[in-house]
């Protein structure tokens, strides 16, 4: 009865805050170390750039290092809005280029470990926000952690990074396969990352599609590739986005093309296009688990 209470809270604010829907775009990779945070900070600055207003949360709950990638020194982060001891909005930086940063909290292993209360603090955090955005990117942690699927399932949008590496096709079939089998999630785009081409970039996605479509009910789209980029190495040394650092670059030019695809996707309708549905969708599916345990 709590839980539908708070969200019956939520549907209230709901109607006094964000006057047009919000794309919610989650970003994972299964496996570690295929680029995913990268690619969410520049898909974020690319699409900044193309006149959206844009959100990045820092959704690596143990290990996040967006603040890092992007210079930034967090005093606060999301745990601090989870105990009171922050609003969200004192959490959030101003990034590069206007994009706003929340930054991953600290100490909190599973979103599911909250309670009730803690549960109806997230919500009412992200009700209450008052800052207009035309989307919000989730840099989820890797692996296929209760964290992780949750954020995926709660986002409209899920962006799968991939690279030509036997254990990273694995890994991203394997979250996949958890997401269209077990929570109904039928769509899925795919991003070929350090390709050495276009005609790369097609078969590490051929090789991912080849997989599921012989054994998942599911529809891949493949979003694009993005190069192996001396600059998108040497931005990550400069602390800064590769798009600000280096625009003119071959990765550049990926992130741009990639933004220009997410951003002509359809929008979400009103009815549930509201960042709190989001949030929601985040909690119930939490509260929903922690059912099922006890």
């Amino acid at each position: 009865m709590a839980d539908i209470k708070h969200l019956d809270q939520a549907a209230g604010l709901r109607r006094m805050n964000q006057p047009h829907p919000v794309r919610v775009i989650a970003v994972t990779g299964g496996k570690g170390g295929v680029g995913k945070t990268n690619v969410a900070v520049n898909l974020a600055m690319a699409m900044s750039q193309a006149g959206k207003k844009v959100m990045i949360l820092d959704a690596d709950l143990g290990l996040g290092n967006i603040d890092v990638l992007l210079g930034l020194h967090p005093q606060a982060n999301l745990h601090h809005v989870i105990t009171g001891e922050r609003t969200l909005e004192e959490v959030i930086m101003t990034g590069p280029g206007g994009i706003k940063v929340i930054p991953a909290s600290s100490g909190i292993q599973d979103m599911a470990q909250l309670d009730s209360k803690s549960h109806a603090g997230v919500i009412r955090a992200f009700s209450e926000l008052s800052q207009d955005m035309d989307v919000l990117i989730i840099d989820t942690a890797a692996g296929i952690s209760d964290t992780v699927i949750s954020f995926a399932r709660a986002a409209q949008e899920l962006m799968v990074v991939v690279t030509d590496e036997p254990a990273s096709i694995t890994d991203a079939y394997a979250i996949i396969k958890l997401l269209s089998r077990d929570y109904g999630v039928f769509r899925f785009h795919i991003v070929a990352n350090m390709a050495e081409g276009a005609q790369h970039g097609k078969e590490i996605y051929t090789k991912m599609a080849k997989v599921t479509d012989r054994f998942l009910d599911v529809a891949l789209d493949y979003m694009g590739y993005v190069p192996a980029d001396e600059f998108l190495r040497k931005s990550v040394k400069k602390q800064r986005a590769v798009v600000e650092a280096f625009p003119r670059s071959k990765a550049s030019q990926a992130f741009a093309a990639l933004a220009d695809k997410a951003i002509k996707w359809p929008m979400p309708r009103a009815a549930g296009g509201h960042l709190e549905f989001f949030v929601e969708r985040l909690i119930q599916t939490n509260a929903t688990k922690m059912g099922a345990v006890s």
